[in-house]
C-alpha cells in the first residue's frame, strides 16, 4: 500500500510517502519548526509528492496525526490531509502521536513496556503505556509528573517522546528499571505510514485528539436572555 502520511502536531513539519508492500519509503521531508506549520507543509508535500512516481494518482491511502500536540498545529496536518483525501477520493486515518512515539520501541524485538510522554506544561503530561503487540495499558490522558512517574516505575516503561527528558531523573534513580529516550521533536513519519497501513479507516478517523479541556469556556452569569 503506498501512504502519504502528514504530520504537524508538535515540533516537526513532516511528509513522507512510504510503499508498505516493499517497505520502501519513496520520499520524505521533514523540517524542525515550532510555528509556520500552514505555510510550510503544502509547499512540503508537493516537494515529496514531486519525487513519487506517478504522483497523486499512485497514492492509495492517507495518513495524518491527531494529536496530543499543538492546538493549531494539529488543525493545520489534519485540515490538509482531509482535503488531500477528498481531492483524490483516498481513505484517511488519524494516527496518535503517542502511537507514533511509541511503534519504533514496540516493533524492536525488546519485551518492554514504552511509555510515550509529551509535555502539556504546568507540571503535567500527555501519557500513554503500551505493552507487548501494541496492547494498550495505560490509555493517553494528561496527568501530573508525579503520577506518571509512579505509573512508568510501576510498569518498568521505556520512556520515549517529546516529553522523555523530563523523567530522566526517574530513569537515573530507578537502577536500570526505566529507560529513557532521548527527546523527539515530533513522530516519525515513516510509523505513521506504518500504523495506518494496519488500521481500520472506520476505526482511526482523522478526528483531533484534546485531552486537555479547553482554557476558554462560556460565560455561565451575566447572559443576555435570548429573545
Amino acid at each position: 500500500m503506498r501512504i502519504l502520511a502528514v504530520d504537524t502536531a508538535l515540533g516537526l513539519c513532516s511528509a513522507l510517502v512510504m510503499d508498505t508492500a516493499t517497505d520502501q519509503i519513496i520520499a520524505r521531508v521533514s523540517l524542525l519548526m515550532d510555528r509556520g506549520h500552514a505555510e510550510a507543509l503544502m509547499p512540503l508535500v508537493e516537494r515529496v509528492m514531486d519525487r513519487v512516481p506517478g504522483g497523486f494518482s499512485s497514492l492509495e491511502r492517507i495518513a495524518t496525526t491527531v494529536g496530543p500536540g499543538s492546538f493549531t498545529g494539529l488543525r493545520v496536518g489534519l485540515s490538509a490531509a482531509r482535503a488531500i483525501a477528498l481531492a483524490t477520493s483516498l481513505p484517511i486515518v488519524g494516527i496518535t502521536t503517542l502511537s507514533a512515539f511509541a511503534a519504533p520501541h514496540l516493533g524492536d524485538g525488546s519485551d518492554r513496556n514504552v511509555a510515550s510522554v509529551i509535555d502539556a506544561r504546568h507540571q503535567h503530561v500527555y501519557l500513554q503505556i503500551s505493552g507487548g503487540h501494541g496492547r494498550i495499558i495505560v490509555p493517553p490522558c494528561i496527568i501530573s509528573i508525579v503520577e506518571a512517574e509512579a505509573l512508568i516505575l510501576s510498569t518498568e516503561a521505556q520512556i520515549a517522546g517529546s516529553g522523555a527528558s523530563l523523567f530522566a531523573n526517574l530513569a537515573e534513580a530507578s537502577k536500570s528499571k526505566v529507560i529513557c529516550e532521548a527527546d523527539e521533536a515530533g513522530p516519525d513519519c515513516e510509523w505513521v505510514a506504518r500504523l495506518a497501513a494496519f488500521a481500520n479507516p472506520e476505526d482511526a478517523r482523522p478526528t483531533p485528539l484534546y485531552l486537555r479541556p479547553p482554557d476558554a469556556i462560556p460565560q455561565q452569569n451575566g447572559r443576555i436572555a435570548l429573545q
